[in-house]
């Protein structure tokens, strides 16, 4: 399978280590371009962009690199496009990946989310717009289960990558 997989932050690129590396061990065959970081790469993604190159905070920074974000945004559609990926997948990073999402779901690529954007913190207005575009929510926090039922959507509860291997910790 072909798997596009969208990070932009320290935390995506962690975090979409552990799901390259899962991924590889199900399907080894599998072909994976990633926007992430050095850890994505050492996973064993082919690096699209690193997210140093986008993950931009802050009102006036966002706003000082909008023609950033914009190409950015553009080259993401059609390095997709190139690559033609069996299912796209989204880790966080709300502000990119929900445009994206957008976009793929018109286009009819395959939509999969892995860690929910914090709608239920703010801007729960947003739910409507991932229940449109996204095929499979996988969440990490017990509580937005139960929050996206509430909005009518069902989800996947993966447990928190974090938690498990702490965990899986051997105890002194």
């Amino acid at each position: 399978m072909k798997y596009y997989i969208i990070a932009g932050e320290a935390s995506g690129d962690l975090h979409g280590s552990n799901l390259i590396k899962a991924l590889k061990k199900e399907d080894p065959a599998s072909d994976i371009r990633c926007w992430g970081g050095d850890l994505m790469k050492e996973a064993g993604g082919n690096l699209a962009k690193h997210y140093r190159e986008m993950a931009f905070m802050g009102f006036l920074e966002v706003l000082l690199n909008l023609p950033t974000i914009f190409k950015n945004i553009r080259y993401c559609k059609k390095d997709i496009t190139a690559f033609s990926p069996d299912v796209i997948i989204f880790i966080d990073f709300s502000g990119f990946n929900l445009r994206i999402a957008e976009w793929a779901k018109n286009n009819g690529y395959t939509t999969n989310y892995y860690i929910s954007p914090q709608v239920w913190a703010s801007r729960a207005g947003r739910v409507e717009k991932i229940k449109r575009n996204i095929d499979a929510m996988y969440v990490i926090l017990p509580f937005e289960t139960e929050f996206y039922a509430q909005h009518g959507m069902e989800v996947t509860f993966v447990g928190h990558p974090l938690l498990d291997a702490i965990a899986d910790t051997p105890k002194p």
